[in-house]
C-alpha cells in the first residue's frame, strides 16, 4: 500500500537532486581513489567517464522506477527491493556493454570482469540507498506518531474540556444517570483513542464514531447552540485514515467557532470522494478575534499525513466570508476488511 511504501517519490525535483549529487560525490571519491600518485590527486580524465556513466545510470534507473512506483508499494519490502536492484543491475549491464564497445571498439569479447565490477558495486550502493530509504521512512511515521498521540492525549486532558465534561456528567447524575453513563462511556473512549499506538491507519467509519462520541459530550454542554450537518458519501466507510485526524478538527470547530459565539452554530461535516482522493471538510462560523484556531493541531495533522501518505495528502484551512473551512485531501485506500468489521459505526 503506498502509505506503508519506504521508496520515495524520485520523480520529484529534490530527490532527483539529492541522488545525482550523491551519485556525483561518490564518483569524486573512487576518481581519488583510483587516480596515481605521480599523476596528481585525480584523474580528470576518469573523473570525467565515470560521471558520465554514473549520471546515465541514475537517470535511466529513476526513469524505470518511477512509473512502476505505484505497483511497487502494492509489493512487500523484501519483493519491491528484490524488483528495485534488478531494475538497477539490468540497467548498468546495458550501459556497461556499451561503454565497452565505445572505449574498446573493434572485435574481441567484452571485458567482463569489469562489467561485473560494476555490478556488484551498484548493486551494493543500491542496497544501501533502500536500507537508508526505509529506515528513514519508519522514523518519519513513528515521529510523527508519537508527536500526533502526545498532542491527541494533551488535549483530551486540558482543563477546557476536562472539567466542563467531568461538570456536565456531575449535572446529569441526579437528573438523568442514563445519559451520564453514556457521557462516561464516550470520555472514556476518547482517552482509550489518545493511548492507542499500535494502529497507523483506520476505516474513516471508526474516526467518525469518535468524532460522534466527542460530540454527544460536547451536546450536553452546548445544547441547541450547537447544531451538526454530516454529509457522508456513501462507499467510504472503509476509506483509510490516520486514527485522532478528524476529530481533532471537529474539536477545533466547536471550541473556537462555536463555544464563543452566544448564539452558537453550525459545524459541518463532509467527506467525499472525487477521483483518486477522498476530501474530508469540516465547516464552522468564522473563530471570533482571540480565537484563530489551534495551528498547533493542524500542524500535526499535517506533518502526519505527510509522512504517511507523502505530498498525495494535503492539509488545507481558509476562510469564505463568515465561513471558515478545513479541507483535508487524502489518496483513496482501503482499509482490512476484517478491521471493518470489527468495528461498525
Amino acid at each position: 500500500m503506498d502509505a506503508r511504501f519506504f521508496v520515495p517519490d524520485l520523480c520529484r525535483v529534490r530527490a532527483l537532486f539529492m541522488l545525482l549529487v550523491t551519485s556525483e560525490l561518490l564518483v569524486l571519491v573512487l576518481a581519488l581513489a583510483m587516480a596515481q600518485t605521480q599523476n596528481g590527486w585525480i584523474d580528470w580524465g576518469y573523473f570525467g567517464l565515470l560521471s558520465l556513466f554514473v549520471q546515465w545510470t541514475v537517470l535511466t534507473s529513476i526513469a524505470m522506477i518511477c512509473p512502476l512506483r505505484p505497483r511497487l508499494a502494492q509489493l512487500s519490502v523484501a519483493s519491491a527491493t528484490l524488483v528495485i536492484v534488478i531494475l538497477v543491475l539490468a540497467d548498468v549491464f546495458a550501459f556497461s556493454l556499451f561503454a565497452d564497445r565505445v572505449l574498446n571498439p573493434g572485435p574481441g569479447a567484452p571485458q567482463w570482469n569489469n562489467i561485473a565490477k560494476k555490478m556488484l558495486l551498484a548493486m551494493l550502493i543500491t542496497l544501501m540507498a533502500l536500507r537508508y530509504f526505509y529506515l528513514q521512512h519508519q522514523w518519519q511515521q513513528q515521529e510523527a506518531e508519537l508527536q500526533a498521540r502526545l498532542s491527541s492525549l494533551q488535549s483530551r486532558i486540558q482543563p477546557h474540556f476536562l472539567f466542563n465534561s467531568m461538570n456536565t456528567i456531575a449535572s446529569l447524575i441526579a437528573s438523568d444517570p442514563q445519559r451520564a453513563e453514556d457521557a462516561v462511556l464516550d470520555l472514556s473512549e476518547l482517552f482509550r483513542a489518545s493511548l492507542r499506538t499500535s494502529e497507523q491507519l483506520i476505516p474513516l467509519q471508526r474516526e467518525l464514531e469518535l468524532c460522534q462520541r466527542y460530540l454527544d459530550i460536547e451536546a450536553l454542554r452546548l445544547g441547541d447552540r450547537l447544531q451538526l450537518q454530516w454529509h457522508i458519501a456513501d462507499g467510504l466507510q472503509n476509506q483509510a485514515i490516520p486514527p485522532l485526524t478528524l476529530q481533532p478538527l471537529v474539536e477545533n470547530a466547536i471550541y473556537h467557532g462555536i463555544q464563543p459565539r452566544a448564539q452558537g452554530g453550525i459545524v459541518w461535516v463532509e467527506a467525499q470522494a472525487s477521483g483518486d482522493f477522498v476530501y474530508l471538510l469540516v465547516q464552522n462560523p468564522k473563530p471570533e478575534p482571540g480565537h484563530d484556531g489551534n495551528r498547533m493541531a493542524l500542524d500535526n495533522i499535517q506533518a502526519r499525513i505527510q509522512a504517511l501518505f507523502g505530498d498525495r495528502a494535503v492539509l488545507k484551512h481558509s476562510h469564505q466570508g463568515d465561513i471558515y473551512t478545513v479541507t483535508l485531501r487524502l489518496p483513496a485506500q482501503q482499509t482490512d476488511r476484517d478491521e471493518t468489521q470489527r468495528k461498525t459505526l
